[in-house]
């Protein structure tokens, strides 16, 4: 299949390209499919050049996003590489995402990639940061695979984790996880107590009472993650009684309920970072407001938000800041091939500081860190500068 991009692709959430993000080339694509040991697919797009077939491919994903139309595919690939763009089996629902599920699933895409290219560099943007990091360094401590799994890698706007981005986002001011009204004024950044003001008017948050705050939203995630670990010894309780009742009897399939039943966590308020609306805290290039509901984050707090499902094993291996593995911290001193962070200083999810900490946290010898000043999280408008700044480095590490 030939073609251009199509006009008016843009998607709700900003990874998908924009007519301005065409490179002007008639770029070759081929679906892909990939299956876990388990049976989980995978599926992906192959981006290609115009003409002849590349040594390097690049791949990126993410837990739940489909990546296959991602901003970077038709600009690596019109730059010579191979881009394969794919979806985990989570594809658009993380209500019981593992993250070791979908790093599965993005090792048995990267084995299908390498029957077919020399050279595999993974790329993690946002959320799959933290999904390629964790994949590069499980595969390394497993001592399954005779080398690391891709030869680079490449951070472009990845936050330090899904689990340590909702830690800094959680409205810890909510007293009841059953009632979405319930409130304590004093840890509610929407109060105008705490320094709130209306929007678009900046807020003022006292620095003691942040770190209250701070703690506060841990707190609250430790209290869900002692929900969802009761919810699973229920589970394993009732298993354990179903294999000691005699099948087929009363109490054996009140033990079955048990054991199969599922607790769902319902999540409210995930939208409240005091440095949404006060540009003193870590200040950088970011406008108020977030990516998620710009540009007020009131409303999307105690509406739709982040997070609102999922079930308790879901919780753990994916949201919680606290018991998740899926952190770049955690896992990117384990890649030791060369890295390269890339950060838009406008972002208004991601800090300076979180970034350039992903870059120290590297186990790699060659690791480089660059910032595109000014640009937001998706890189909307300036997707064709980040891009070559990564076919520079690509082709500095001769791939």
């Amino acid at each position: 299949m030939r073609g251009r991009l199509a006009q008016g692709t843009r998607g709700a959430l900003g990874y998908w390209p924009d007519p301005a993000d065409d490179p002007g080339a008639s770029l070759r694509t081929e679906p892909l499919v990939a299956v876990a040991p388990d049976g989980g697919i995978s599926r992906g797009v192959l981006w290609l050049p115009p003409k002849g077939e590349p040594t390097t491919v690049v791949a990126l994903s993410h837990p739940r996003g489909d990546f296959s139309v991602h901003y970077a595919c038709p600009l690596l690939a019109a730059a010579g590489y191979a881009v394969c763009g794919f979806a985990t089996r989570y594809v658009n629902n993380d209500t019981d995402c593992l993250h070791e599920k979908a790093v599965e699933d993005v090792w048995a895409m990267v084995a299908h990639l390498r029957r077919r290219f020399d050279r595999v560099v993974l790329l993690g943007n946002s959320g799959g940061g933290s999904l390629m990091s964790m994949a590069a360094a499980m595969a390394q401590r497993s001592g399954e695979m005779s080398g690391p799994l891709g030869d680079a890698f490449v951070a472009l706007a990845a936050h330090p984790g899904e689990g340590i981005f909702l830690l800094q986002v959680i409205d810890p001011s909510l007293t009841d996880e059953d009632d979405p009204s319930s409130r304590d004024p004093a840890l509610d950044m929407y109060d105008p107590a705490n320094g709130y003001r209306a929007w678009p008017e900046p807020c003022t948050y006292d620095k003691d009472w942040l770190v209250g705050y701070r703690a506060a939203q841990r707190d609250r995630v430790a209290r869900i993650d002692a929900r969802a670990r009761a919810a699973i010894a229920e589970q394993q309780d009732g298993l354990f009684e179903m294999r000691a009742a005699e099948k087929g009897t009363a109490e054996w399939l009140d033990a079955r309920r048990r054991a199969r039943a599922t607790k769902y966590l319902v999540t409210y308020r995930t939208l409240a970072d005091p440095a949404y609306l006060d540009l003193s805290i870590d200040p950088d290039d970011r406008p108020l407001g977030t990516v998620f509901a710009f540009p007020d984050p009131f409303a999307a707090n105690v509406g739709v938000g982040l997070a609102r499902v999922m079930t308790p094993r879901g919780w753990l291996s994916t949201w919680s800041g606290l018991s998740s593995d899926a952190e770049v911290a955690k896992n990117l001193p384990q890649v030791r091939v060369p890295t390269l962070v890339v950060h838009p200083t406008g972002d208004t999810e991601i800090r300076r500081h979180q970034a350039r900490a992903i870059h120290e946290a590297s186990g790699s010898p060659d690791a480089t860190y660059v910032e595109v000043v000014g640009a937001e999280h998706y890189l909307q408008g300036r997707r064709v500068e980040a891009l070559d700044l990564v076919v520079s480095w690509l082709r500095d590490q001769g791939l």
